[in-house]
Order: structure tokens, then C-alpha cells, then sequence
């Protein structure tokens, strides 16, 4: 099994997708500062995931979320957590 995730940072608000084929695994690495590129922004949240077959699927899944349609599908579907998160920050 592969997995697209989504991962919020509690320090910047920001977001991180990427894909894995351990969910677990890769949700410590982040949080344990062993991402290099995400390691100043922890800690992270792990607000979404699909879970795939094939590690194809999941890449081209990335590739599209990080697109501009991609970027607004996954907003719309994740409409109730930003709400909550946008009112916590304010």
C-alpha cells in the first residue's frame, strides 16, 4: 500500500503533501526533525490521506494536488478543518 498525505505545520500553519509506504514511519520522521525540508516546521498533523496500490498512483495523485486545480479540490474537500483552523489563528 502507498499513501498520499497532508500534513499541517503547528508552528507556520503551513501545509506538506507527500507520499509514503508507511504512514507511521514517515508522520515520526517529519515530526522528529529527520525531513530536512520540513524539520523547522514542526510539529505536523496529519489532517488527510489516500491510501493507493500502486506507488504510481500515489505520485501522480501528489503531482496534481500540488497543481492549482489540485490545490483547490483539496481545499473544498477539506473545507471544515481550514475554517477551524483559519479561527483558531485569528
Amino acid at each position: 500500500m502507498y499513501y498520499l498525505y497532508i500534513l499541517h505545520s503547528q508552528k507556520d500553519n503551513n501545509f506538506y503533501t507527500g507520499t509514503t509506504s508507511d504512514l507511521k514511519r514517515r508522520l515520526k520522521e517529519h515530526n522528529t526533525g529527520k525531513n530536512f525540508s520540513t524539520a523547522p516546521r514542526r510539529p505536523f498533523k496529519l489532517i488527510y490521506y489516500e491510501a493507493y496500490l500502486l506507488k504510481e498512483d500515489a505520485e501522480a495523485r501528489e503531482k496534481y494536488l500540488k497543481t492549482s486545480m489540485g490545490r483547490r479540490v483539496i481545499r473544498k474537500q477539506l473545507s471544515n478543518y481550514l475554517e477551524g483552523v483559519s479561527r483558531a489563528i485569528i
